[in-house]
């Protein structure tokens, strides 16, 4: 498995509501992606920023899923270019799926 860190990492412009738009409309697309195990959307107001991670079977599926013309997209969509990290899963828990927040 492999895992990518998204960051969107904001200066002054940082507009919570914009972050939590995004995610509300791009969370469907993710459901039964091939070779994602999960994703969660994250926001960190304090140090204005989003980070978004990702769990993949493979290195292959997350470095496809990766290319140039979505990391344009989500910049366009975020308001701030990406940084993006692969990052090797040596280990993962899984207790379950929930739809709410804790």
């Amino acid at each position: 498995m492999i895992g990518v860190v998204v960051t969107f990492q904001y200066e002054d412009d940082f507009d919570r509501a914009r972050v939590e738009k995004v995610a509300a409309e791009a969370a469907p697309r993710f459901e039964g992606l091939p070779g994602l195990r999960s994703k969660a959307f994250t926001v960190d107001a304090a140090s204005e920023r989003a980070v978004n991670f990702y769990i993949w079977e493979s290195e292959e599926a997350a470095r496809m899923f990766f290319n140039d013309q979505l990391v344009e997209r989500v910049a366009g969509l975020y308001g701030v270019g990406p940084i993006v990290e692969f990052v090797e899963v040596v280990a993962f828990v899984d207790n379950g799926s929930s739809d709410a927040p804790a």
